[in-house]
């Protein structure tokens, strides 16, 4: 009889994965999993997951979006697991049934002991939500050709005193090395907000020495900025996208831009840079869609109320260029 469960990936603010372990008298002993738990009859899986992570975890949640059922078979029953990617506020959750919690970033699930039917999801989830994977489910980032001691040294070159200086220098290398682009689009995605940043800078250098030379992964950052917190590689990526041809990108990846750079114009917390980059962008896009540029116009009407004075002016410039 197959079982069917709920079961949450939870992200927190670094965008950190929550994994709880299972006890040694369980049917898994000391296994890891993702939480959640049976759906009793009548109940949406939406209920399901919250009603387990309150009773097991004591969290809330803000559900954002689903992933594809996943069936397997441990002889001693069949489960069909029900994954709802969700965010978090709470990062210490209160253990009711579990023995143990962590948070790991994405790229470290595959290190972990998790249950099979729970390998399964963390493939799906790298698959639909990672932009480093594409739906043949490999690493889009080409590191190939850098062995492990030349990945150390990039990073130790990122991470030292002389950040800036080290940039300019791997900015010059990348335009030669495909696959020291490929290294700093992967730590670009780094939960190590410095490294994330520096890595970011080295590319956005690197386009303004050679436009373009980064093309490859364009429609990656698109997809990626939905779901980045670390505002110095947003703001790096729309910069980069800013100078390429919106025209030669794909409607949907259009869209993806727009709702993006809506929701910074509208955001009261969203850094100044990423607002003005934010109205570049739709302005670009309005230019291939002129009904965005209504919405555009309201939006920055309303926002320069109480905006800085950097946005205002910025804001003012864009007016300027939508035709009336």
């Amino acid at each position: 009889m197959m079982i069917d469960v709920s079961c949450a990936i939870i992200l927190n603010d670094s965008d950190e994965i929550l994994v709880v372990q299972r006890g040694k008298d369980t049917d898994h002993p000391l296994k890891w999993e993702f939480p959640g738990g049976k759906i009793t009859q009548g109940e949406s899986v939406e209920d399901s997951l919250i009603r387990e992570i309150d009773e097991e975890l004591s969290m809330d949640l803000i559900i954002t979006g689903h992933l594809p059922p996943v069936e397997y078979d441990y002889r001693i029953k069949q489960v069909r697991l029900f994954p709802l990617v969700s965010y978090t506020l709470s990062d210490n959750p209160v253990l009711t049934e579990h023995v143990d919690y962590k948070w790991v970033s994405p790229g470290d699930l595959n290190n972990i002991d998790l249950c099979e039917a729970d390998m399964l999801v963390a493939g799906v989830y790298l698959r639909n939500y990672n932009p480093l994977y594409n739906e043949d489910d490999i690493l889009v980032a080409d590191t190939g050709e850098l062995d492990d001691a030349q990945k150390q040294h990039v990073m130790e070159m990122l991470a030292g005193k002389g950040g800036y200086n080290a940039c300019d220098i791997l900015a010059e290398s990348v335009i030669e090395n495909p696959a020291l682009l490929g290294l700093l689009v992967d730590y670009s995605f780094s939960g190590d907000q410095q490294l994330a940043f520096r890595a970011s800078y080295c590319i956005t250098k690197a386009e303004e020495k050679s436009p373009g030379v980064a093309k490859t992964y364009y429609l990656h950052f698109i997809k990626a900025l939905a779901r980045l917190k670390n505002e110095a590689v947003i703001r790096a990526f729309l910069k980069i996208l800013n100078t390429s041809d919106y025209k030669r990108m794909d409607e949907d990846h259009h869209g993806l831009l727009a709702d993006s750079c809506f929701r910074w114009l509208n955001s009261a917390s969203s850094a100044i840079a990423i607002k003005a980059y934010s109205m570049d962008a739709l302005y670009k896009l309005s230019l291939i869609y002129p009904e965005l540029g209504n919405e555009l116009r309201s939006t920055i009407l309303r926002i320069m109320e109480e905006s800085s004075s950097g946005v205002k002016a910025r804001g003012a410039q864009i007016l300027k260029l939508l035709p009336e």
